[in-house]
């Protein structure tokens, strides 16, 4: 996955992948040229004294460090533009499909879990990218030369390297075959902890209403300990690393000292050849080390990319047809056939056989219990989820075969939860119609009846608004979203539960500024609360997923029980009546 990943990612940095290796290339070779030049110094000039071949040497070694220092900048720069790129690209990728998934692939993977993979996950395999540019391209040419070089030295010291670097290799391998699995229960427990820090941060309310605070913080301290725990023993395993190798380093640099020694000893070897040899093991042993850090970094970073690949490689349940309709003759017409709802792994269907129709200038309420599959059945018509079976139509099309910038136009949902996002009331205002003037937000402001407490806020239209709107209440919520659909001016307006935080007289008068601006849409509204819905044109009343009556409010008192209980639990039999 991981290999696939970036192989898919990095193709469009070829040019600086190619500088990367060049400009490593050149660093490498001027590192491995310096104990040459040493021995060389050594040898030549220090043993005979003679301080002009010193200096003249001294003097090409200084240059030669210079072209490493050089080609390394114009690396390490070459490198972090394709890593940081690459990073970038592929959180694109993600936020790309994330924004396609329907609410259905968002619940199966989980908003915490997502926010992982676009960060941490993605900054795993973007650090894994940069370090390879710096160390890995580098490390098998360092290894490489430096055998070649070390031969060229001495021959017979050089048969160290043949039990060396495969002893190194091997600890390197044992140790990292131990990480791998760690890595994965470590970002799997990061999502534990993010999921339950965005739930007690979001619930905070509650958790001190219902002096919940230590069972929280047991809950927490539950998932910080686990990740704690895994994060350790990956720990001491990469602290085990470092001293085992830094032992083979050491080990291997007093053999070759006392087998060199023992060579110029008897005049095989001169005291700048076996210093060279020393400084080509240690540039090998660097370069495994190198390789080593590596290795180190591969298990978690391939963990991360197979996470980032199942998001990729989920496919949104709402499709874009293939040629999409971009126009429709007729204007706000609504209607659904025979619709079937299951959510995936369910035993039994949400919605069943649903057909109801809404027509422009009426008003369609749908009541039912809790659970009943109210506002399954709304989130249908603007695609937050396809239906199983039957067809959502809208102006006579399915749903399905619309362009969703036509169908984001036509329908304008106001959700029960209604979200506002950071910025100010305009901009909240604004979204689904970017170039309102402010005498059209005023407006909706006034038929939303939110006008006089936007006008309190210092500012106005330009008071901020807090991520999720948790600065104003929620009542201020309901009618800043309701604003904010009013603006949009669709064809179809759905209102799921959009009146649940408004007092009765609140209520009462945004409905009646309601009805006139909406007289010539359709309009869709779902409702507990009866008092709500009593005048619409045509009530649907729904009951584990059936629809069980359709009719006016007085034919449903006459002829439907399921209704008449639900309104006698809220209304007197004289209230329902009058």
């Amino acid at each position: 996955m991981l290999i696939q990943l970036l192989r898919a990612r990095l193709r469009a940095y070829g040019r600086p992948i190619l500088l990367v290796v060049l400009f490593q290339f050149v660093a490498t070779l001027a590192t491995l040229y310096l104990p040459t030049l040493n021995a060389d110094i050594i040898d030549n000039g220090v043993v005979p004294g003679d301080t002009g071949y010193v200096m003249r040497v001294g003097a090409g070694m200084l240059g030669v460090t210079l072209v490493q220092i050089a080609a390394q900048v114009a690396a390490v720069y070459f490198g972090a533009q394709a890593a940081m790129g690459a990073g970038r690209d592929i959180r694109a990728a993600i936020f790309a499909r994330v924004m396609d998934f329907s609410a259905r692939e968002v619940g199966q993977f989980g908003a915490p879990s997502l926010i992982t993979r676009t960060t941490n996950d993605v900054q795993q395999v973007q650090m894994l990218v940069l370090m390879t540019f710096l160390l890995m391209v580098s490390a098998p040419i360092m290894c490489v030369g430096g055998i070649l070089l070390a031969l060229r030295q001495d021959v017979p010291l050089s048969g160290l390297l043949l039990v060396i670097v495969p002893l190194l290799l091997i600890v390197v391998a044992v140790l990292i075959a131990l990480m791998r699995p760690l890595f994965r229960s470590m970002q799997v427990r990061i999502d534990k902890v993010n999921r339950i820090m965005r739930e007690q941060i979001a619930g905070i309310r509650v958790i001190r209403a219902f002096v919940r605070d230590d069972r929280e913080q047991a809950r927490f301290g539950g998932a910080n300990d686990e990740l704690t725990d895994v994060s350790l023993r990956v720990g001491k395993l990469m602290a085990l690393m470092f001293p085992t190798v830094m032992l083979i380093v050491n080990v291997s640099s007093v053999a070759v000292l006392w087998f060199g020694g023992h060579r110029i000893d008897d005049g095989s070897m001169q005291v700048g050849a076996l210093t060279a040899f020393l400084s080509y093991l240690m540039q090998i042993l660097m370069a495994i080390m190198m390789a080593t850090f590596m290795f180190v970094m591969i298990p978690r970073a391939e963990v991360c990319a197979e996470r980032i690949e199942e998001v990729l490689g989920t496919e949104t349940s709402v499709r874009i047809a293939a040629a999409p309709l971009t126009e429709l003759t007729r204007h706000g017409e609504l209607e659904l056939r025979d619709v079937d709802f299951h959510y995936p792994g369910a035993e039994s269907p949400v919605l069943c056989g649903v057909s109801l129709s809404a027509r422009p200038g009426e008003v369609t309420a749908v009541i039912g219990s809790t659970g009943a599959g109210k506002t399954t059945l709304l989130n249908l018509i603007p695609r937050l989820f396809d239906a199983t079976g039957g067809e959502v139509r809208v102006d006579g099309a399915d749903v399905r075969d619309l362009d969703p910038a036509l169908l984001s136009r036509l329908v304008g949902l106001v959700p029960q939860r209604p979200y506002l996002f950071s910025g100010t009331v305009a901009s909240n205002l604004r979204y689904g119609n970017p170039d309102a003037t402010d005498e059209e937000l005023w407006a909706a402001l006034e038929v939303a009846q939110a006008r006089d407490f936007v006008e309190r806020m210092e500012g106005g239209l330009a008071a901020p608004i807090a991520q999720g709107g948790t600065n104003v209440s929620g009542g201020q919520r309901q009618r800043l979203a309701i604003a904010r659909v009013l603006v949009q001016r669709p064809e179809i307006y759905l209102f799921d539960d959009s009146f649940s935080a408004l007092d009765y007289a609140t209520d009462a008068a945004l409905r009646a500024a309601l009805a006139r601006q909406t007289a010539d849409a359709t309009v869709v509204i779902v409702a507990q609360r009866v008092s709500t819905i009593r005048d619409a044109d045509r009530i649907v009343v729904l009951d584990d997923g059936l629809v069980v009556g359709t009719g006016t409010h007085a034919e449903l008192m006459d002829g439907n029980e399921t209704y008449r209980e639900i309104v006698l639990s809220q209304l007197t039999e004289q209230e329902a009546a009058a």
